[in-house]
């Protein structure tokens, strides 16, 4: 029998909170799209800058983001594998030659062929470096850039002067041919003409993806989701990101860390070959100049880390940057001015926000940025021309300043290793 003591000294079971259900990452990133358009739409329409959100802006956004998606790609599969790799660029200018080369004799496919071939080198040089000497990774990643700038400079003078009479560049070479889906084009272009706010400028936007894509356009999108099957759904993928993690746990289960880290790191070169070949087989290439690259190659290395090194965040982070590369192109300065504006109603937006949940530092810092940004777009009309080639750079020191604080790098990424060490 129970008596009363019993029951008040019993312990007091509290049953658990249910957990928040949080939205699955594709919805997360259609919120993020519909939210961008509409604030790119109001940003147009106020300041009356059309090409904000213009098929034209996207083609060249479309065509200037993939280099930057193909190195951030390769940092990827390089630094989750734990080894860093700033050599993206150097290997980025080789894939560039190697493109040129190979399309000159054999067309766009052998180019592609050659690009990744010569960057995959530059991958396994840097590999041999860090993985098997045991270099510091920053120094072997600087060298390897120093390398393919010299590399590509002896090659060009000794293959390419005789044919085009010009050191710095080579001839003229096929680049890849582009196709259009007509029907939804033609629909989406009679959309945008009728000139309707956010309706008009959503039109704009997905006609500058529809219309004018190349082969290598369509390979690179589809090796996003790609490269996140095979690393985070396959067993080799598991044991690569193992090595990035604590590669002496990955060794006492039987895990080849060397073997590992030296394909993430080839694989990583391979496709800084691809961003090369890109500037040199689509349409607006034809061919390879010297410093065509322009430090994409690091700009992909920030879109990984604005990625927070998975291949959804990185996406994003190199439609961001090829973006606002496009639109100092297709827009000149005045375009940039009006997306500073659209910035700062982005900016209010989240101190909003960061009201509502009472993050008073953060709202203030906000709101001194939005103000800061609205002086300049209100006391100019538009941004001198040396200016604005530097606007993805620019919007690259931005945003890894306000991305910082929620990074989460692979634990073991740039630490030296030595097998046997876990014994």
């Amino acid at each position: 029998m129970t008596t009363a003591t019993d029951l008040t000294s019993a312990p007091l079971v509290v049953p658990p909170s249910p957990r928040r259900r949080r939205l699955p990452a594709w919805a997360r990133a259609a919120m993020w799209a519909i939210g961008i358009v509409a604030v790119l739409s109001t940003a147009s329409y106020l300041t009356e800058v059309n090409t904000l959100t213009s098929t034209n802006t996207a083609q060249t956004a479309l065509r200037l983001a993939l280099p930057i998606l193909l190195c951030a790609l390769g940092g990827l599969w390089s630094e989750r594998g734990g080894v860093v790799n700033i050599g993206l660029e150097g290997m980025m200018i080789l894939g560039t030659w190697g493109a040129a080369w190979g399309a000159y004799y054999g067309g766009p496919w052998a180019g592609l062929g050659a690009a990744i071939l010569f960057g995959a080198l530059g991958g396994l040089l840097h590999a041999i470096a860090t993985v098997t000497f045991n270099v510091n990774h920053i120094v072997s990643g600087v060298a390897i850039n120093l390398l393919g700038l010299g590399v590509a400079k002896y090659l060009a003078t000794l293959i390419f002067e005789p044919l085009s009479g010009n050191p710095r560049q080579s001839p003229t070479v096929p680049t890849f041919d582009t196709y259009s889906a007509t029907f939804l084009s033609n629909w989406l272009t009679d959309l945008e003409d009728q000139q309707r706010v956010f309706i008009s400028d959503a039109a704009g936007l997905l006609n500058g993806l529809v219309t004018g894509v190349a082969p290598l356009t369509m390979i690179a999108i589809l090796l996003v989701p790609v490269s996140y099957l095979v690393l985070w759904r396959t067993r080799l993928g598991l044991r690569l990101r193992s090595c990035g993690e604590n590669p002496v746990a990955a060794e006492s289960l039987g895990i080849n860390v060397y073997a590992h880290r030296y394909l993430g790191v080839l694989v990583s070169g391979g496709l800084a070959g691809m961003g090369g070949a890109s500037l040199v087989l689509l349409q607006g290439g034809g061919g390879y100049l010297e410093n065509q690259t322009n430090g994409r190659g690091y700009i992909g290395l920030a879109a990984m880390i604005f990625g927070n090194w998975r291949p959804g965040g990185l996406l994003g982070g190199a439609a961001l940057f090829g973006y606002a590369d496009g639109l100092q192109l297709s827009g000149g300065g005045r375009a940039v001015l009006a997306l500073l504006y659209g910035v700062v109603l982005l900016l209010f937006v989240i101190v909003v926000v960061q009201l509502i949940r009472r993050q008073w530092i953060a709202a203030a810092l906000g709101v001194v940025g939005a103000g800061v940004l609205y002086w300049i777009y209100w006391s100019n009309d538009t941004l001198p021309s040396e200016l604005t080639p530097y606007t993805a750079h620019v919007v690259t020191l931005i945003v890894l300043a306000v991305a910082s604080q929620r990074l989460r790098p692979p634990k073991a990424d740039g630490a030296r290793y030595r097998r046997g060490e876990g014994d």
